[in-house]
């Protein structure tokens, strides 16, 4: 076993920041898709798509805590210069948020209908649909990361 931990430290590593990213992100979303549809009413409903900007900004925050845990805990330094291997991070970042977003908007109008009762937590429809698409997308994401821009 403590072999096997030894060989599959990095995914481990990457499923631990990964997991603490999603905690940033789903954290920042629960909370602007809170108070941003105060501030601007089309939050709920802009052209079709459900909490736009919430996503975009949440979605913000859990790409610069995972680049940063990433680059301290995970993967090695590539072959790129850390310039451009921020450069490749974001923008691999902002495709996979695009994908995300594209999920998550796929989830909430066809799929999450109903509230789930956990008993200590309440999983709404846009909850659900934020966490599953995070899941999916991170898939997506070690795989780019690991022999692009990482090269490892």
């Amino acid at each position: 076993m403590k072999q096997l931990i030894l060989r599959q430290k990095q995914v481990i590593f990457f499923i631990i920041a990964g997991g603490l990213s999603a905690i940033v992100e789903i954290g920042s979303f629960k909370i602007l898709s809170i108070y941003l549809p105060r501030l601007f009413s089309s939050e709920y409903n802009l052209y079709g798509i459900k909490y736009p900007f919430s996503n975009i900004l949440s979605t913000s925050c859990g790409i610069i805590t995972n680049y940063f845990l990433s680059i301290w805990f995970v993967f090695e330094r590539g072959k790129h210069s850390k310039k451009k291997e921020f450069l490749y991070f974001i923008s691999v970042s902002v495709v996979s948020t695009f994908i995300s977003l594209i999920i998550f908007q796929i989830l909430y109008h066809f799929v999450y209908k109903d509230v789930i009762d956990l008993r200590f937590y309440v999983l709404s429809p846009e909850m659900m649909s934020k966490i599953t698409a995070i899941l999916l997308v991170s898939m997506l994401n070690y795989s780019i990361k690991k022999k692009i821009i990482f090269n490892g």
